[in-house]
């Protein structure tokens, strides 16, 4: 194993990359061969993930010295600039590592009803899922940009190119709202770069632990003005991303317009990244700016969640109560990062991780509905449950999880926020605790008029959920509940690197 554990981070964002450029090769009227090859190329990064797991040493932790990352492969890339390919692995990327592996598989998967245009869809999906890989793994800023960015183009065509009726503004809705994000990120990117001293070279530099280590040493950036102005261009880029309220529109629309495996991948996977970058890029960089915006960021938060929920409750398309159920759920993350406790930082990260899982099950159930329907209106059904019981089933164990029902991962997760917030923001908890309330109600609610109650007799011969997509809610289903039950697994995996970057933020207080 010492040539993959070496380069194990690589192979897991590069395999997905070459199955698309074998895809492309492929001649004409091989549709079932592109799926094969596809598949194979998503699922390699499983079985590497699971080395990951197995691997890791759970007692190293940190965010601030090159020797706490794990399975780190650094070399020079354009020594001109001083740029490196560096990549590496923690608790705060692992689990996301993991995730990304997985629900990536399934997506393909999901996509075999795909009728038009195979090839380029499925090349597409697979290199949205290397850049996936690449920013969870990058430790050098333009690496992570790099991988970035290269997130936003197939995004975009897959939203323009297999989306629904209104797709071609969505995608452009989608595409204008990240660019802006991704200048603000560039503006301060380079700001950190022509600040900064790479001590082995004397050059500049985009090593990320070389800007945390300068962070924790006072040695650079001095002027506390210009620190914020830097904080709040990387939070805004990636409060987009979350998304986080005013920058959610572009959410909505593009989940309702989007293909349901592209959704299941915007919802699991790109909404994950925004909260990902605060906790990687600007917490450990800015932490004297991040104890200064802590409060805003706890208030933004308890909008989210009362805001997004509410937002949810009165949508009668199912597609867009599940991505304003996104919203409210994300919020969840930034109050416990906000709080800048051990657990409520532990609480985010794994509510990343829990609903990473738990709204990619509920796109892929909203998909196999419309598939048969071809509608999503709440109102238009009726007593489902009596003619596609299987069905009922898995919705019920994903709304459930999704309303953070104890014995679901989504109940840790918002207890051990709340655990971790409420004695830093007591009056704001107390707010954001209403949400779980309208939660509960319009999942119940949308429970109740799609499945209860009399039948609508145009569904009496609805075709029951087959195997293919039983094969893509499983093991999410199976996960929600395991990680329920039993969390620590996870929460040993994230807690050291957390409680480590909790120390780092500290210090400056």
């Amino acid at each position: 194993m010492g040539f993959i554990d070496s380069h194990i981070l690589s192979l897991m964002t590069f395999l997905p990359l070459l199955g698309g450029a074998l895809i492309l090769c492929l001649p004409k009227g091989t549709d079932n061969i592109v799926k094969i090859v596809a598949a194979v190329a998503s699922f390699l990064p499983i079985p590497l993930a699971a080395r990951l797991w197995v691997a890791f040493d759970r007692t190293v932790g940190g965010v601030n010295v090159a020797n706490q990352f794990q399975f780190v492969e650094h070399y020079s890339w354009i020594p001109s600039i001083n740029v490196e390919y560096f990549m590496g692995a923690d608790g705060i990327s692992l689990p996301m590592l993991l995730l990304t592996a997985l629900v990536s598989f399934l997506a393909v998967i999901g996509s075999w009803g795909i009728k038009k245009q195979i090839k380029g869809y499925m090349a597409l999906l697979l290199l949205l899922e290397t850049g996936m890989m690449g920013v969870f793994a990058s430790l050098d800023f333009f690496l992570f940009y790099v991988f970035w960015e290269v997130m936003l183009l197939p995004m975009y065509f897959l939203i323009g190119i297999w989306g629904g009726p209104r797709k071609e503004y969505a995608a452009i809705k989608f595409f204008l709202y990240t660019l802006f994000g991704s200048v603000l990120m560039l503006i301060v990117m380079l700001a950190l770069y022509f600040n900064s001293v790479n001590p082995e070279t004397g050059g500049h530099t985009f090593n990320m632990l070389h800007f945390m280590q300068q962070s924790a040493h006072n040695a650079w950036l001095k002027d506390f003005d210009v620190r914020i102005l830097l904080f709040l261009g990387l939070f805004i880029g990636f409060a987009i991303k979350v998304p986080l309220f005013p920058f959610h529109t572009w959410l909505p629309d593009a989940h309702v317009e989007a293909p349901t495996a592209i959704s299941v991948i915007l919802a699991g996977i790109l909404l994950k990244m925004g909260t990902y970058g605060l906790m990687r890029i600007s917490f450990p960089i800015f932490p004297d700016v991040t104890v200064w915006f802590a409060v805003p960021m706890a208030i933004l938060g308890v909008i989210n969640i009362v805001y997004g929920a509410l937002c949810a409750m009165a949508q009668s398309d199912l597609k867009k109560m599940v991505a304003y159920s996104s919203v409210s759920h994300m919020g969840f993350c930034l109050l416990g990062m906000a709080a800048l406790t051990p657990a409520g930082m532990v609480g985010a990260s794994f509510q990343m991780f829990s609903h990473g899982m738990i709204t990619s099950m509920l796109f892929f159930l909203v998909g196999v509905v419309y598939d048969r329907a071809h509608h999503r209106d709440i109102d238009g059904f009726g007593g489902l449950g009596a003619v596609v019981p299987v069905y009922t089933f898995f919705v019920t164990v994903a709304f459930f999880a999704s309303l953070g029902l104890p014995g679901f991962s989504g109940f840790v997760a918002e207890a051990m926020v709340f655990l971790g917030s409420f004695p830093v923001f007591r009056t704001i908890v107390i707010f954001a605790a209403s949400g779980i309330i309208i939660v509960a109600a319009f999942h119940l609610w949308a429970l109740q008029r799609v499945f209860l109650g009399p039948l609508n007799p145009k569904y009496a011969q609805l075709e029951e959920i087959n195997a293919r997509e039983i094969f893509c809610l499983a093991p999410l289903a199976l996960l929600t509940l395991y990680f329920g039950v039993n969390p620590m697994p996870i929460l040993n995996l994230m807690s050291t690197s957390l409680i480590k970057l909790v120390d780092v933020v500290k210090m400056v207080i």
